[in-house]
């Protein structure tokens, strides 16, 4: 996810989401995995999880220009996240 991240820069927004762990355990993922040049959240209490349905990790969810939102849970390679990137852009 990291690449994807940096290859679009600038044109798609990525956005991590910690669900119901601490900060520490957050920081110490971001660390762990390489994420840490995306902007990152805490959900301590679940409350973004809950708004976009999502009930377990991985899960993410695309939102395009008008609003609109896609939740797919489960792991996302970097092709397929390329792919949904740049569908978000030609959108």
């Amino acid at each position: 996810m990291a690449a994807v991240a940096a290859q679009f820069n600038g044109q798609v927004n990525f956005l991590g989401v910690s669900g119901r762990a601490p900060i520490p355990d957050m920081e110490q993922f971001l660390e762990d995995t390489g994420v840490g040049n995306m902007t990152h959240v805490a959900d301590e209490n679940g409350s973004i999880w809950q708004e976009f349905g999502v009930t377990s990790q991985p899960a993410f969810a695309f939102i395009d220009d008008d609003g609109s939102i896609q939740v797919s849970l489960g792991r996302q390679g970097q092709e397929s996240l390329t792919a949904i990137a740049e569908e978000l852009l030609a959108s």
